[in-house]
C-alpha cells in the first residue's frame, strides 16, 4: 500500500513541476496581450483574450513573440505563476553599414548620439553584405571556409549587444540572401549562369555574382548565418535580396515561371522561420516598393500575400525616387515622399496589415533628372506618412549610415 501511495505521490508531484500559469500584459497599459506566442523547446503556446496562457511541460526557459512588441524571455519560477509585461514598440530604425559595426567606430558611435536624443530607436546592422562577409566571426565554418569573416569589422559582437541592450536600442540583424560572390565563386555548381557559350557565372552591375534560388544549398546557407545571428542575441532577422535578380535570359535551376519564383522564395521563408523559431527572433523581408502597386511578382518572386505567411514584418523599399514618372498620377513621384509611402501601404492594408509593414524610406538624394536634396522636410514627410497610415515604424536607408539630428524629432 505504502509503495502504492508512493508512486502516486510521485506522479502527482511530477505533473504539478510541470503545469505552469502565465498571464501576458501591455508594459505600458496594464492591458492584456492576446496571441502572443509562448516558445518552448518542445512546444508552443498562445494567449488568450485575456492575456492568460497554460504549460504543461518540465521545460524551463520561453520566449515570448507578440507583434509589435520587443522580443521577450523568462524562466518558469518555483510559484508556477508569471506576469509578463511585454514593451511596446515602433521600431525606428538607422541602417549601420558594414564598415560602421565595429565597436569603436566613429559611425557607430554617432548614431548612437543621435539614437539617444531622438525618437530612432533601432539599430540595422549587415551580418552578411552583399559580397558574402560577415561582421562579426560566425561558428558557420562553411562561410569562414570561404573566407566570409576575413574582413569582419566587430571583433566583439557579444559587447556590440550588450551595449545595445543596455541602451534598449532595437537590434536587427541584415542578411544578405541570395546576392552573394563569395558563396557563388565557390561554389559555381548552384551560381546563376549566363546564358552565353560558356555558361559563365552572371554578375549584376556591380559585378557581383548571386546564388540560385532555386538551389536549398542557397536556401541553408543563409539560414545558417541567421542562426549565427539569433544566437548572439539580435531581436531581429533582416533578409535583404530575398528575391531572384531583375534579369531575364539566365541559367536557372528550374523554368524562370512566377509561379516557380513565388514558391521558391516561400519555401525558403518557411525554411527560415523553422529554424529561427527557437530564439524567439522576428523575421522580416525587403521588397521592392512595386510589391505594393503589382498583382504579379515583378519578375523576383516576391508577392505580398505569399511572404506574409512567414514573415513577421514586411520592409517594402518606398524610396520615392525609385518610383516611375507617372506613378501615382505624379509626373515626377520623389517631389511627393509623403503621397508616394502613405498611398502604397494603404494600398495592401487588404492583404496585410499595416502594423506588420515597416518601410525602408528614402535618406539619399535624389537620383532622377531632377536631383532633389532630400533633407529634413522630405524625410519628415515620409516619417509622417509612415506613423498616419499605421505603419510598425521605419527604417532610414542612408548609404553611408549619415543622419542629421535635426532632421529626427525626439
Amino acid at each position: 500500500m505504502f509503495k502504492i501511495f508512493f508512486l502516486l505521490f510521485i506522479i502527482f508531484s511530477s505533473y504539478a513541476s510541470a503545469f505552469f500559469i502565465g498571464k501576458i500584459i501591455d508594459e505600458k497599459t496594464s492591458l492584456p496581450v492576446s496571441n502572443a506566442l509562448i516558445i518552448g523547446k518542445y512546444q508552443d503556446y498562445k494567449s488568450d483574450k485575456n492575456g492568460t496562457f497554460v504549460i504543461d511541460s518540465n521545460e524551463t526557459s520561453f520566449h515570448v513573440k507578440a507583434l509589435g512588441y520587443r522580443p521577450y524571455k523568462f524562466q518558469k519560477n518555483s510559484l508556477g505563476r508569471v506576469l509578463v509585461k511585454l514593451k511596446p514598440i515602433k521600431v525606428k530604425a538607422l541602417y549601420l553599414t558594414f564598415w560602421g559595426a565595429s565597436n569603436k567606430s566613429k559611425t557607430l558611435q554617432y548614431i548612437l548620439e543621435i539614437i539617444e536624443k531622438s525618437e530612432a530607436n533601432a539599430i540595422v546592422m549587415d551580418v552578411k553584405n552583399e559580397y558574402g562577409s560577415t561582421s562579426f566571426y560566425t561558428g558557420f565554418k562553411k562561410a569562414n571556409s570561404y573566407g566570409a569573416h576575413e574582413n569582419r569589422t566587430n571583433r566583439n559582437i557579444k559587447k556590440f549587444i550588450s551595449t545595445m541592450k543596455e541602451k534598449g536600442i532595437y537590434t536587427i540583424a541584415r542578411v544578405v540572401t541570395f546576392k552573394d560572390e563569395l558563396q557563388a565563386t565557390n561554389n559555381p555548381d548552384y551560381a546563376i549562369k549566363s546564358n552565353d557559350e560558356n555558361k559563365t557565372i552572371w554578375r549584376n552591375h556591380d559585378n557581383m555574382a548571386w546564388v540560385d534560388p532555386f538551389d536549398v544549398r542557397s536556401h541553408e546557407y543563409a539560414i545558417r548565418i541567421a542562426q549565427e545571428a539569433a544566437k548572439v542575441g539580435f531581436d531581429e532577422i533582416n533578409f535583404d535580396y530575398i528575391r531572384f535578380p531583375a534579369q531575364k535570359n539566365l541559367i536557372l535551376q528550374k523554368p524562370n515561371t512566377q509561379k516557380n519564383r513565388v514558391k521558391a522564395i516561400e519555401e525558403f521563408l518557411k525554411k527560415a522561420k523553422s529554424r529561427l523559431h527557437k530564439y524567439g527572433v522576428f523575421i522580416s523581408v525587403d521588397t521592392y516598393g512595386n510589391i505594393c502597386w503589382t498583382d504579379d511578382d515583378n519578375g523576383i518572386g516576391q508577392v505580398v500575400s505569399s511572404l506574409a505567411k512567414y514573415a513577421d514584418y514586411l520592409a517594402p523599399m518606398l524610396y520615392p525616387s525609385g518610383f516611375a514618372c507617372g506613378s501615382f498620377y505624379f509626373d515626377y513621384p520623389a517631389e511627393y515622399p509623403y503621397e508616394v509611402i502613405y498611398r502604397s501601404i494603404k494600398t495592401i492594408q487588404d492583404k496585410i496589415p499595416s502594423a506588420r509593414v515597416r518601410p525602408w524610406l528614402q535618406y539619399f538624394k535624389d537620383y532622377g533628372k531632377k536631383r532633389l536634396p532630400y533633407r529634413k522636410i522630405a524625410i519628415q514627410a515620409q516619417i509622417r506618412a509612415s506613423d498616419d497610415v499605421g505603419a510598425n515604424g521605419w527604417m532610414l536607408w542612408s548609404p553611408s549610415s549619415k543622419y542629421h539630428l535635426e532632421y529626427l524629432s525626439k
